[in-house]
């Protein structure tokens, strides 16, 4: 069954090119081929692929040649009559191929392929599943999303996941199996990854049904998902994909191989988020491994650029500043010394010098980099220069300049902000302005960058990541600088949820959350709860994490006077939230003296 599956990957969103009475694969256009194929030192940063047939969307074009005489089209005004012809479906298909091989445009196309996929319905045998109307459909929705109209894709691949009858066999699940994928790339393309996931699950449970657990297709589509489940954040789930994908390669890849490699670059990738360097740096150090033995120099380089940072997480700064000088050598002489690799080891080395204290280095790499940036070279995509722009404001936040950061992660989100599938990478740059919106005291301002960045990350299904609960904690902070008691409740409160779920209740994120949540009740009256909150975090310092923290005796202060106060009145008006803000806000010395809970600040 034509344009079921791919040998090498799973199947994306793609146009046939062969007509659908032939038994071939529906292969990628070359543009398609390129944008999977590219390596970045990071392997979930190639997914999602874009559904669209090609790598720059391109217009329709219907009045192309204006001003000239038209030549009549042929089949233009088919009556609906003539759809009842078996042989009508098949040709419109192909019309609809041709013309977006020849750059008609693809408005004309999608015309061609609706008609053609009711010319396939209405001819379909009453009871018998038509594959080629399941294609079709496949074809209609690949049109729809280079046009960028993805919310359209959506209906009709939920009807062609339902066309196909996996019981009748391998090409009904296939074809099952195909749309289940599309519709999982369209989803991400939306920036809903949770259901993104859910499609790919499907389709990897009907793909193992057809070929057996240990097919290396299987292996490519867990890949996949894996990657999936990393820009996710849901590294456990990527963890256990990603290693079932090495044991297939084992069997059916020699040592050394190249898909060998790409597994491994995306379990050090995970293991890296993990926080476990030392297993990052073995799977790096093997798929380098690799990489040499299959004479892939630039990939060497990429993978060094990742030693690079696995070195500098473990504080071993000269293999670090070794690892990136590796990989600046062979960029600079494969790619010139302007590309945007480049730029991303100057990022590094600015980093790393940083860290060790060379500031004037550290600010000459983020300045040579940045001028890459401003004029980049031909191929250099949007996604590139926003990745480096906010790495960099990053670093200019720590040198303590909060608006040079801003006016960066500014020109990050311009350059993202029309871009498809970017939703979750522009939640993080929205986080990141809010923090830094906060940091100089523009509040109205960062509550509106972290709502924004919510809403996102909600829609992403991202709403139960650790990343997801730190938002809505430093939302509920700019909150509480606008005296927004009450919404600042509900986010600590949805925070102190997802972070005790994610993180534990012992990690830092989680203690502070519970701080600001015990303010917060205070602030609202809530003594009772204030007092729990507290009491409950001072056992768990007691207990588990000992009491040589400072934040420990601060905490205990609290609590006392919380119920010295308590048993004092109960009915007492609640404390101005002027008093607890952090204590690094603007008061009076007399002010800050004067009041008790002047250290019972907020925390981000």
């Amino acid at each position: 069954m034509p344009g079921l599956v791919s040998v090498k990957t799973p199947p994306r969103i793609t146009i046939p090119e062969d007509s659908p009475s032939q038994n071939h694969q529906i292969r990628p256009t070359p543009e398609r081929a390129d944008s999977i194929n590219t390596k970045t030192t990071s392997p979930a940063q190639r997914r999602p692929p874009s559904p669209s047939p090609s790598s720059s969307r391109a217009k329709p074009s219907p009045d192309r040649g204006s001003g000239k005489k038209k030549s009549p089209e042929k089949h233009s005004l088919l009556d609906e009559s003539s759809l009842d012809n078996p042989d009508l479906g098949p040709f419109l298909l192909k019309l609809a191929r041709d013309t977006i091989a020849s750059g008609d445009g693809p408005s004309k196309a999608l015309d061609y392929a609706l008609r053609a996929s009711k010319s396939f319905e209405r001819c379909a045998v009453e009871g018998e599943p038509s594959l080629d109307l399941a294609m079709c459909l496949h074809v209609v929705a690949a049109i729809y999303c280079s046009l960028g109209r993805f919310e359209e894709a959506i209906p009709v691949l939920d009807r062609a996941i339902k066309v196909p009858e996996v019981s009748r066999g391998a090409d009904h699940a296939l074809a099952a199996f195909s749309g289940y994928m599309q519709l999982g790339d369209t989803h991400s393309m939306l920036g809903q990854l949770d259901r993104s996931i859910e499609c790919y699950k499907e389709g990897l449970k009907i793909q193992m049904e057809a070929l057996g657990d240990t097919d290396p297709r299987v292996a490519e589509t867990c890949r996949y998902l894996a990657e999936a489940h990393v820009q996710a954040m849901q590294f456990e789930e990527a963890d256990t994909l990603c290693k079932r994908t090495l044991e297939i390669h084992r069997v059916h890849s020699p040592p050394a191989s190249l898909e060998e490699a790409a597994d491994r670059r995306l379990m050090a990738l995970i293991c890296e988020a993990k926080g476990d360097y030392e297993a990052a740096l073995e799977h790096l150090v093997l798929a380098s491994m690799a990489m040499i033995a299959n004479g892939q120099d630039n990939e060497v380089a990429a993978i060094d650029l990742s030693i690079g940072n696995i070195y500098l997480s473990l504080s071993r700064f000269d293999e670090a500043v070794f690892s990136y000088q590796k990989a600046l050598t062979v960029f600079k002489a494969s790619k010139g010394d302007n590309h945007p690799s480049v730029a991303s080891v100057f990022v590094r080395l600015a980093d790393l010098y940083y860290k060790t204290g060379k500031l004037r280095e550290s600010r000459s790499y983020c300045e040579n980099a940045l001028r890459i940036y401003a004029k980049p070279v031909p191929g250099t995509t949007p996604e590139d220069i926003a990745s480096g722009m906010t790495e960099i404001s990053a670093i200019y936040e720590s040198f303590n300049e909060p608006e040079e950061a801003l006016r960066l992660l500014q020109k990050s989100m311009k350059l993202l902000e029309d871009k498809p599938g970017q939703q979750s990478t522009i939640a993080g740059v929205e986080a990141r302005m809010g923090v830094m919106f906060y940091m100089v005291g523009r509040y109205e301002e960062a509550r509106g960058a972290f709502e924004s960045a919510v809403v996102k990350l909600r829609a992403s299904g991202e709403r139960k990541s650790a990343f997801f609960g730190v938002v809505l904690n430093q939302m509920g902070l700019a909150c509480v600088q606008l005296f927004k008691i009450d919404e600042a409740a509900e986010l600590f409160e949805e925070a102190r949820e997802i972070l005790e779920q994610e993180s534990g209740p012992c990690h830092q994120d989680t203690l502070g959350v519970y701080s600001n949540l015990a303010a917060t009740y205070d602030a609202l009256g809530r003594v009772e709860d204030a007092i729990e909150i507290l009491e409950y975090v001072l056992k768990l310092r007691e207990e588990k994490l000992g009491t040589a923290n400072p934040d420990f005796d601060d905490e205990k202060k609290r609590l006392a006077e919380l119920l010295k106060e308590a048993g004092r009145s109960r009915n007492k008006k609640a404390k101005s939230l002027e008093n607890l803000i952090d204590p690094n806000s603007k008061r009076t010395k007399k002010e800050t003296t004067s009041k008790k809970w002047s250290a019972f600040g907020f925390r981000s």
